[in-house]
């Protein structure tokens, strides 16, 4: 809450926060490969939607108010004539304005709503590659572009922070970066109590990581492009404007207008923090005076394809402004969390108890059990004691310890111990035979059932096999 009101005054955070409790519209995008926005509207309205466009700003979305019928389920969108997909997420596309016949990257892809939309305003042509770093949900962007009708996508399932060794020389990139989700609060309302600061500082990290990787993939020689497009679903400036100043600072690259006529300017002034003036380039979308899900849509072109000298080898060394802007209360969080959770960010697991049957024991001082029983000794020969190694190993003897009154307490305790786990062992002994001759009678019971009942067809229990 606190990071809430410095982003917003106090008029405008209720706003927001009443903004987030409620559910944005449902919005659908036209897939231009396969129909008209037209067409597809007077289909939908026959099914007995009740529709209106987007708004003046796109022109392949629609707003539903109202359904009769499933909108996953119906022949049109089965067809692929239509994808569901927020108002916001059309955003950062539009800023990238893919061309026709060009070299594109879609970094984090999953689950394929933006990359379908480049595809559409490529018309087919060119190549695009769709990555994402989760195999599983790579699955989802493979069927959305079989049902949506992409031919020219190329689908890969690599690390994006490593992509740049694999392939570059591309014209435009789109990253759209994971993030805390600030910005879709009324989608997952988890993320009010789910999310802390040391999520927010691990996103930021890899935020900074893979912004560096897709400037690194564009190419500055390009002629139609060299133009990176940075987005995310989160308002904290932690995620946007710390990102962007820090690439511009990194690598030779500027932000350039957006090309969206409407949106927030991005911060340029933040608590005691100074960012690049040209920060306010960068555009922000908020729930309560846009009614969609938060975004933060950013738009970089790169003038040269080497690395200034400051940057080199300092990616690793990077600034932390993150850890001063928080309070007293939260660094004491970051620094318990950091102490009871490992690398991965999972708590590391209890050692579990030692079971006193698993224990192995020293069969120099003391006889092992054999089936569950001690071993009988032989006659004149003292318990616990080995006098041919006591007289050859001086510094074994402690024949201190044998006086000391502890000494005997502890090896009664020892025995008493002994004692117990030997009637433990008798008794899973004698429970293993019950339950063997259970077994053995119940296999018989069945075998017989099965030689006096003659059913036609195979037995149930033998499903699969061939006859």
């Amino acid at each position: 809450m606190s990071t809430l009101m410095n982003i917003f005054p106090l008029s405008e955070l209720t706003e927001f926060l009443e903004a987030s409790e409620t559910e944005r519209p449902l919005t659908i995008r036209t897939n231009n490969l396969k129909t008209r926005r037209r067409d597809l509207a007077a289909k939908l309205i026959d099914r007995g939607v009740n529709l209106d466009p987007i708004g003046p700003w796109s022109k392949v979305g629609l707003v539903i108010y109202a359904a009769q019928v499933p909108l996953g389920a119906t022949p049109e969108y089965l067809a692929g004539h239509y994808t569901i997909q927020g108002a916001s997420s059309m955003l950062p596309v539009m800023a990238l304005a893919p061309q026709e016949n060009e070299r594109i990257l879609d970094m984090c892809s999953a689950p394929g709503g933006k990359s379908s939309h480049i595809a559409s305003l490529m018309k087919n042509t060119g190549v695009l590659v769709a990555n994402d770093a989760n195999s599983e949900r790579i699955k989802a962007v493979i069927g959305n572009f079989h049902r949506l009708g992409v031919v020219n996508a190329i689908v890969s399932c690599e690390d994006g922070v490593k992509f740049p060794k694999i392939m570059s020389g591309f014209d435009r990139v789109l990253l759209d970066a994971p993030c805390t989700g600030t910005g879709v609060i009324a989608k997952d309302p988890s993320v009010k109590a789910s999310k802390s600061a040391i999520d927010v500082q691990k996103c930021y990290n890899l935020q900074r990581k893979l912004i560096l990787s897709a400037i690194d993939c564009l190419s500055a020689k390009s002629s139609s492009g060299g133009y990176l497009v940075y987005s995310t679903c989160s308002i904290l400036p932690e995620e946007n404007e710390w990102v962007i100043d820090y690439a511009l600072k990194k690598r030779n690259v500027k932000l350039v207008p957006t090309g969206l006529d409407f949106g927030v300017e991005g911060f340029v002034n933040y608590r005691q923090h100074r960012f690049h003036p040209s920060l306010n380039l960068t555009r922000r979308y908020y729930p309560h005076t846009h009614n969609m899900d938060g975004f933060f849509v950013a738009k970089l072109k790169k003038f040269s394809d080497t690395i200034p000298a400051q940057a080199e080898g300092a990616d690793d060394e990077v600034e932390e402004p993150f850890e001063e802007t928080l309070s007293k209360e939260d660094r004491k969080e970051l620094e318990k969390q950091g102490k009871t959770e490992n690398f991965e960010g999972k708590k590391p697991l209890k050692n579990k108890k030692k079971d006193k049957r698993h224990i192995v024991k020293d069969f120099g001082k003391q006889k092992p059990l054999v089936n569950g029983k001690k071993t009988p000794q032989k006659p004149g020969t003292p318990k616990q004691q080995t006098p041919a190694k006591q007289q050859q190993t001086p510094k074994q003897q402690t024949p201190k310890k044998q006086q000391s009154p502890k000494g005997s307490q502890e090896g009664q305790q020892f025995k008493k111990k002994e004692d117990k786990s030997s009637e433990v062992a008798k008794k899973l002994g004698k429970a293993l035979k019950k339950n063997q001759q259970k077994n053995k009678a119940f296999n018989k019971r069945e075998q017989m059932k099965a030689f006096k009942t003659k059913k036609k067809g195979p037995n149930p229990k033998e499903r699969g096999k061939k006859f």
